[in-house]
């Protein structure tokens, strides 16, 4: 009887542990987007720092009115391919190898290409 009184109390158990569990089998985390994910578009234009995806931000109103104080160099454009699996720190899909980054005071980090200053910003995930 004590036996059957064990194996009732394990199932209840493990019924309660599967059914708290169910928010995470739904709901997995996500981490921050990868080169992948933005090269599924053709118009994209990424570089990887860090880690860290950064995406053009020219078009985007509200980086275009901001003022920044153009900061230190915080990277180069080492390698360029349009292949995601090749993608490593330092590499872009569209910024010719050998361009300067930078950070700001602000929101923005920067890509200098013949003098022209390009805005980036970093996709972070939630």
């Amino acid at each position: 009887m004590k036996f059957k009184k064990f194996i009732f109390s394990i199932s209840i158990l493990l019924i309660f542990l599967v059914g708290c569990n169910s928010g995470y089998i739904d709901n997995p985390v996500k981490g921050n987007p990868t080169p992948k994910e933005f090269l599924k578009n053709e118009s994209a234009d990424i570089f990887l720092l860090n880690g860290i995806v950064y995406s053009n931000a020219q078009d985007v109103e509200w980086v275009s009115n901001l003022e920044y104080k153009l900061g230190e160099q915080i990277g180069e454009i080492t390698k360029q391919t349009d292949k995601a699996r090749r993608f490593k720190d330092g590499t872009a899909n569209k910024l010719p190898v050998g361009t300067k980054l930078h950070e700001t005071d602000g929101p923005v980090y920067i890509a200098i290409i013949d003098e022209k200053e390009i805005p980036y910003l970093k996709m972070l995930e939630g």
